[in-house]
């Protein structure tokens, strides 16, 4: 993976390279939607005529006509579908859906999906791109900061049944993926906090000074918003002027970020099973096992995926602390990365047995056991063997996680 500027654009270029051709690029800059038709037509085949773009209703209103017309400024016939908006929509029904849009929309095999919309949306016109005609070519424009940095990169698509989230999928590497990080200035409070929450996942997990570097922006945008607040330059809504130079650091930390998620994935791209050692595509599941539970337990209404995530983490890290491998002194810095991330949804009124009964539906489960990704410092990850964590420990940790302790 390479990370590189494009001076004609200002935009961050990093290459997810992968075997068999299947490699693609991320682009990264403010107001690069506008560049969309020119990215698809540079990455999708030659023969592509048609473009499918998926969305939902709030964001096709704020992106949709710019997207459309870049698209059809570069020669293709666009038509678009909108489907609902949130994790609840994420169903095979929904994707059935998705899948007769594609045909009335007479997509060939050298026609392509666009993907526009958070991680939801991707997940499921991803879906969609890799059943449809055995597989169609996608092009991913994430316009959330969680899927921005994380769900974007890396091909994997799905929906979610009544038994679990994700259980059903597949592997589908999109042709390309653009960020325009000037989406971020309409997103709610909570989006941002979920992908932020993300974002110091992957530094937690594998990179420390991406943990440091993502953690002191956190901390400079609390004080230049409380700056600001005091000066009246922001509105009721939370929107403000433009900063170029905080734009210009934010674009250089996705890009980070999605350069990170790059390598993780190119040397595990489909995660294998047998693998679980620190750089396996499986230490990405760091605060997922009790963050998918929390979201299953509540019919994933209360939570955003990277709030529950957020509560996740410190449950994990909890449990790394408590086997004596974390130092309370990174728990504590990874605690308040998450508090500087904002204020993640209540969970002390969940009962912690029943979060812990809902971990053994975990699809990241081997043999039967969850595999927890803990810590042994913020930076280095371990995969251990759920059934060498005692059951006291897994439920103290999730009780002190979730503030029942």
């Amino acid at each position: 993976m390479t990370e590189k500027r494009d001076v004609t654009r200002r935009m961050l270029r990093v290459e997810v390279r992968l075997k068999g051709g299947r490699s693609y690029p991320v682009e990264v800059g403010a107001g690069s939607l506008s560049s969309l038709g020119a990215v698809a037509r540079a990455h999708l085949a030659p023969e592509a005529q048609r473009v499918a773009l998926v969305s939902n209703r709030r964001v096709f209103e704020l992106y949709g006509g710019r997207a459309v017309a870049s698209l059809r400024g570069a020669g293709f016939a666009v038509a678009h579908w909108l489907m609902g908006d949130g994790e609840r929509f994420k169903t095979l029904r929904t994707a059935e859906r998705a899948l007769g849009f594609l045909s009335e929309s007479r997509l060939e095999r050298g026609d392509a999906v666009v993907a526009l919309g958070g991680g939801v949306v991707g997940d499921l016109a991803g879906f969609a791109a890799a059943v449809y005609l055995r597989g169609v070519r996608f092009v991913q424009v994430p316009t959330t900061l969680l899927a921005q940095i994380d769900s974007s990169v890396g091909g994997k698509t799905g929906v979610n049944t009544r038994a679990g989230k994700n259980l059903v999928g597949a592997f589908h590497q999109p042709a390309a993926v653009l960020i325009d990080t000037e989406t971020l200035r309409t997103l709610p409070p909570r989006e941002l906090t979920a992908g932020w929450c993300e974002a110091i996942k992957q530094g937690a997990v594998g990179d420390r000074k991406l943990f440091g570097r993502t953690r002191k922006f956190l901390e400079d945008e609390a004080r230049r918003k409380k700056d600001k607040r005091r000066g009246g330059e922001i509105d009721e809504r939370g929107y403000e002027e433009r900063d170029e130079k905080r734009d210009e650091e934010l674009s250089r930390i996705i890009a980070a970020q999605c350069a990170f998620k790059a390598r993780i994935v190119a040397g595990d791209e489909r995660e294998e099973v047998s693998r679980a050692d620190a750089r396996s595509r499986r230490i990405l599941n760091f605060g997922h096992t009790v963050g998918h539970a929390l979201e299953a337990l509540t019919g994933y209404r209360r939570f955003r995926h990277g709030e529950a995530v957020g509560h996740g983490m410190i449950a994990a890290a909890e449990i790394s602390k408590r086997l004596g491998l974390l130092d309370l002194s990174e728990l504590e810095s990874l605690r308040e990365a998450v508090r500087l991330a904002g204020r993640l949804p209540r969970a002390s009124d969940l009962d912690a047995e029943t979060v812990c009964r809902a971990l053994r539906s975990d699809k990241k489960a081997v043999g039967g056991s969850v595999r927890w990704v803990l810590l042994e410092r913020l930076g280095r990850a371990r995969v251990v063997d759920g059934r060498e964590v005692p059951d006291a420990v897994v439920r103290a940790s999730v009780r002190a996680a979730l503030g029942t302790a």
